[in-house]
């Protein structure tokens, strides 16, 4: 293909990520409807949905590069390493005070019976509705 030609055919060349898209959303599609239900009983998706998926999957496990620091990742990668450095920070003192809240919280869970554990996660639940936290019908 000469230069002429490329340069008459330039303006497909933004029609080339749509097309992956479109080609990636079918492939979602495609995958979901044929092996999710058959193992889970959940329902069939169309299209658009599967479309929605790719963008979901994309916002929750890669981000978005340029943002924030700029090399894209999973969002909870970036806190991660704010809380490294949180730590890295502590005194040595302030550093035992946490591992010591620590395992004491650990050791109050491990003594809980079955019946207090449900109580104190209904009691979370309720202090937390209506602040964005979907309530668990179960």
């Amino acid at each position: 293909m000469n230069m002429k030609t490329l340069r008459r055919r330039h303006w497909l060349f933004p029609l080339i990520p749509l097309a992956a898209i479109a080609l990636f959303s079918l492939v979602v599609m495609l995958l979901w409807n044929a092996i999710i239900p058959g193992l889970t009983g959940w329902a069939l998706i169309n299209y658009w949905k599967a479309m929605g998926l790719l963008v979901l999957s994309k916002i929750l496990f890669s981000g978005f590069p340029g943002r924030r620091g700029g090399h894209g990742g999973p969002p909870w990668a970036r806190h991660a390493g704010m809380r490294e450095a949180w730590w890295r920070n502590l005194s040595e003192e302030e550093r035992e005070q946490w591992k010591g809240r620590r395992q004491d919280w650990r050791e109050k869970w491990c003594a809980m019976s079955e019946e207090d554990r449900a109580r104190f996660k209904e009691s979370w639940k309720e202090r937390c509705a209506g602040r964005g936290w979907k309530n668990d019908p179960a």
